[in-house]
């Protein structure tokens, strides 16, 4: 489940793979874009934002610029390979895009809301996002603004949405909650120092991304020992599972959870 590191990661790998180099050939395996051909189109930028991948191409006479928009969701996938190399990532029947350069081949598996837009319309697909954790846009004031708008949403689920924030998935909003010791289930308006949770939540993507992840002190240890007080960690598992530690992480009597 590709979060903000992973998708930064898969960015900055085709941004090396790619860019400067013109298109050989490309095959989009999506209706939508079944008749595109983008042969000859010179590769500026690979960026990310939030879930979201953006492949900056410009036309073979210079007079166009578009952008090749990908959503990852929850099991997109890009995986760059050495021209003549064997495609080993995943089944051929997920391959949605092949880009191919006299070097390399780009290849986009099981990806989601794939377009081309010109690249001045970039907005219109990623415009709704929050800040990105890990761009340069990165504004922890209008996060923590955005935030506060809802405050009866259950601080899980706030972070969780990317109109907040852009780039935080399940797994570092649990590992944030927990390091912040702030309930799951607590109203965003009950949260104490939502600011320094937002920094926590930053600060656990950037260092992700540079490959300084820690080990997950209470994601996918369902009934194991919480590593702060020993108690077993719980998990709730409504439209995404969460886990935290009732001790460490206490729940107030108006957002426990009846599980």
């Amino acid at each position: 489940m590709p979060e903000g590191d992973s998708v930064w990661n898969m960015a900055r790998r085709l941004q090396h793979g790619l860019a400067g180099s013109a298109l050989l050939g490309s095959d989009f395996r999506v209706p939508q874009l079944a008749t595109v051909k983008l042969d000859g189109w010179t590769v500026l930028e690979s960026a990310s934002r939030g879930k979201h991948l953006l492949l900056r191409m410009r036309s073979p006479a210079g007079d166009k610029l578009v952008t090749l928009h990908s959503h990852l969701r929850m099991d997109g996938l890009w995986r760059l390979y050495l021209s003549g190399e064997r495609w080993t990532a995943r089944p051929a029947h997920l391959i949605r895009v092949i880009l191919r350069t006299p070097t390399a081949v780009a290849v986009g598996y099981h990806l989601h809301e794939l377009a081309l837009v010109p690249t001045d319309q970039e907005s219109t697909l990623v415009g709704h996002l929050g800040p990105d954790l890990l761009g340069d846009d990165w504004d922890p004031d209008e996060a923590v603004r955005r935030l506060r708008a809802h405050p009866d949403t259950p601080i899980a689920e706030a972070l969780l949405d990317q109109r907040n924030l852009a780039g935080i998935g399940n797994i570092y909003q649990t590992e944030a909650l927990f390091m912040h010791r702030t309930s799951p289930f607590t109203p965003v308006s009950e949260v104490e120092d939502l600011p320094g949770l937002v920094r926590t939540a930053q600060q656990l993507l950037d260092r992700a991304r540079f490959g300084r992840e820690r080990r997950h002190a209470v994601y996918g240890r369902t009934g194991q020992p919480c590593p702060r007080c020993g108690k077993g960690i719980r998990t709730d598992k409504g439209q995404r599972v969460t886990y935290w530690c009732p001790s460490c992480q206490a729940l107030s009597l108006s957002s426990s959870p009846t599980a």
